[in-house]
């Protein structure tokens, strides 16, 4: 298997995970299908969300997959006035990571990153490794050895 940014990231700092692959055609398929697929609980699985704010900077959002984030709540964890997604076209050049393979480790450049505080709630967190039909799975506290991370209500109630 090819290492992704991702994994090379986390093999440099010693930080233990796991790597998973399921089969996907090249195509983007929803969290919940790729729970199904790794035969996960989706609790377990997180998507990686790309923002921009009112100003133009960026930020990143992981979020459970069976979740929507609230970009009213995330903007204000951010201390922002307001979020909106980024588009399909801009994700690829901004992180390196196309969507559906986009990881919160190893983009283009380090963004401000919280991930929703249910992720604490588990001794382990799913998440893209980089690339469609590759996922990573680690404590969720590691990611504070890789990201400066927050861990926020920023789900939708």
């Amino acid at each position: 298997m090819e290492k992704t940014n991702a994994m090379r990231i986390l093999d440099s700092k010693k930080i233990k995970y796991n790597v998973y692959e399921y089969p996907h055609n090249d195509c983007a398929v929803d969290g919940i299908t790729v729970a199904n697929l790794l035969n996960e609980n989706p609790k377990f699985v997180f998507k990686t969300l790309v923002c921009v704010d009112n100003l133009k900077k960026y930020h990143v959002c992981v979020v459970n997959v069976e979740d929507e984030i609230d970009l009213k709540k995330a903007a204000k964890e951010f201390n922002v006035k307001s979020l909106e997604m980024v588009s399909l076209k801009e994700l690829l050049p901004l992180t390196g990571y196309v969507r559906g393979g986009c990881s919160p480790i190893g983009m283009k450049k380090v963004f401000p990153t919280i991930v929703d505080k249910k992720a604490i709630e588990n001794e382990k967190i799913i998440f893209s490794g980089g690339k469609i039909g590759l996922q990573i799975e680690m404590n969720p506290l590691d990611l504070n050895k890789v990201l400066r991370v927050d861990f926020k209500d920023i789900r939708r109630d």
